[in-house]
């Protein structure tokens, strides 16, 4: 065998005169120097190290592999049976209110704006120590749905106007510590869920409003439909993760495609004198504005640090989980629609 095969050859001299006598080889005894050297190392190169191998009956078992999991399907996050038994209910008592008696709907709408007031402004409280008077927040609210269906914008500003007002006074029986914080989420408050609420009273002013309002709550129930659907089975690419990281961009692809979609159905055939590419531009702008609207209370929801706004609803969360998109959209709808057939 070579000895490169262990390694380098010893140096001259590297075993020194102290190893005693040098061998005897066939001649006689070899003479120091690089030979001699050679020949120690040759008698004394260690031999590789050979592991240890058990007998038979000592060998360990090999360690059984896990079970593989079956792989785990896609979940939604929510009770997709409650969900629909809730929004089918939800949905029943607003198009019968919708089309049989128009002041019952806006009683509907009353209700849920005091409803959604009543969450947002006892969330506040829980998490951030905010304390928003709800008393003034319902009264003036649910009078500003009234005022925009019976006097129109001007009858909405006013009471919006007079609301503010009175939660700055309603404040004022109580310590001043936090009284500029507290009064700031009031008039937000305020603004955010009855004011942009009353733009679905003004639209049901018309004389075709019930089609008006039943478009607009089709074309964000059908955006917010196409968004869950598409995203929920294609979605990859986050549209917001630090806002909403549930959200993706196809998900926003498909509420444009199925509001577009709706929205040309509904102009041609539910609106007097729409046509169908203004129902493309209505259900761009209605994906648009509902997102950013669901967008918005998830910054809302992330800055308290909950999931939903209220318990309410099975399947759904709160009546505040209801409206986020509903409430920007309103207005949307109403401007547009007034741009494309008036407001007759």
């Amino acid at each position: 065998m070579n000895d490169s095969s262990w390694g380098a050859p010893a140096p001259a001299g590297y075993w020194g005169p102290d190893q005693g006598p040098a061998p005897a080889g066939p001649g006689g005894p070899l003479p120091a120097g690089p030979a001699y050297d050679q020949h120690r190392a040759q008698q004394t190169a260690p031999m590789p190290i050979v592991p240890d191998v058990p007998a038979a009956g000592d060998q360990e078992p090999m360690p059984t592999p896990p079970p593989q999991q079956p792989p785990q399907k896609k979940s939604a996050g929510r009770d997709l049976g409650a969900a629909i038994g809730v929004g089918v209910g939800l949905g029943a008592v607003i198009i019968a209110s919708l089309f049989i008696w128009k002041p019952a709907f806006v009683g509907v709408i009353a209700l849920a704006v005091v409803v959604g007031l009543w969450e947002l402004t006892t969330r506040l409280q829980e998490r951030k120590g905010i304390k928003a008077p709800l008393v003034p927040l319902a009264v003036g609210g649910a009078a500003m749905v009234v005022a925009g269906y019976v006097r129109g914008a001007e009858g909405a500003w006013v009471a919006m106007a007079l609301t503010a007002l009175a939660v700055l006074v309603w404040r004022m029986t109580e310590p001043p510590e936090g009284y500029l914080k507290d009064v700031t989420a009031g008039v937000f408050a305020a603004f955010y869920v009855p004011f942009l609420a009353t733009f679905v009273a003004l639209m049901l002013t018309a004389d075709d409003g019930p089609e008006r309002v039943l478009t607009f709550l089709l074309l964000t129930v059908v955006s917010d439909t196409g968004a869950y659907a598409i995203g929920w089975r294609f979605g990859k690419h986050k549209l917001a993760p630090r806002i909403s990281p549930g959200k993706t961009r196809e998900g926003l692809l498909g509420a444009v495609t199925f509001a577009m979609a709706a929205g040309a159905l509904c102009m041609q055939f539910l609106i007097d004198d729409g046509t169908w590419w203004q129902g493309l531009l209505l259900g761009l702008a209605v994906a648009a504005s509902a997102t950013l609207g669901d967008l918005g209370e998830s910054m809302i929801k992330r800055d308290l640090g909950i999931k939903d706004m209220g318990t309410l609803l099975p399947g759904h969360g709160g009546i505040m989980d209801r409206l986020d998109s509903l409430l920007p959209t309103a207005p949307v709808v109403w401007l547009l629609l007034v741009l494309f057939v008036g407001t007759a």
